[in-house]
């Protein structure tokens, strides 16, 4: 699985707002933007930091699109695809694209609420510990459809109670500590002795908790 390697927290500071990539260490005092307070933004990467003038129309398009990138964790060339796959959908390019992000497995279990950050809810799919309809899946892209059961793998052996390994203490810290995070309208998270969830309905525009502007990015993926 192709990943993006390197300092984590610089990203955020490249697009002035917290992305949560870290988990437990966005809300520290560790994070960058607690350091700088509320008044104010900590200074973008690079040995110049802030630099003065307006950015240009393409700039802002980029960076929508980095932003986009960066908070779901996928590359360039899986972007390329969810886009085509948008354009050949109905609808509106850009709400059909954010729909499809939304839907991914990883982002998925981390909005539920079993991973602190969506990179260790792709390591969790990937290692087999998170099941789709009672069956172990590890492609973190699945596209999630209403109905769609999310559940953690329950591991027994025989004549033995159930076996809690450190994948399931992982997700019983993120409940525990994330537990609280706001569950959005198309999933629903279901109480019992193995965490679990179902997608309501296809994810709308509304749900996706990232402040961002679609067109802009179908402006220039379209060029």
């Amino acid at each position: 699985m192709a990943r993006t390697l390197g300092p984590v927290c610089k990203r955020c500071r490249r697009e002035g707002m917290k992305l949560f990539l870290k988990g437990t260490r966005c809300d520290s005092p560790s994070c960058p933007f607690e350091k700088a307070g509320a008044s104010k933004k900590p200074l973008p990467p690079g040995m110049h930091g802030f630099k003065r003038g307006k950015m240009t129309e393409y700039g802002e398009q980029l960076r929508e699109k980095q932003k986009v990138k960066t908070y779901y964790g996928v590359l360039e060339t899986q972007f390329r695809k969810y886009y085509e796959t948008a354009e050949r959908a109905k609808g509106n390019t850009g709400l059909v694209l954010m729909s499809l992000l939304e839907r991914r497995l990883d982002n998925v279990v981390y909005r539920l609420g079993f991973a602190v950050s969506r990179a260790q809810a792709r390591q969790l799919i990937a290692h087999g510990h998170i099941c789709v309809n009672d069956r172990r899946l590890d492609v973190a892209s699945y596209q999630t459809r209403p109905g769609d059961k999310i559940s953690v793998k329950v591991y027994k052996r025989e004549g033995e109670k159930t076996k809690r390994p450190g994948a399931r203490s992982l997700v019983d810290f993120a409940l525990e500590n994330h537990g609280s995070r706001e569950v959005p309208d198309f999933l629903a998270r279901n109480e019992g002795e193995v965490p679990n969830g179902t997608v309501l309905r296809y994810p709308l525009f509304e749900d996706v908790s990232l402040p961002v502007n679609p067109q802009l990015i179908v402006e220039l993926c379209s060029k």
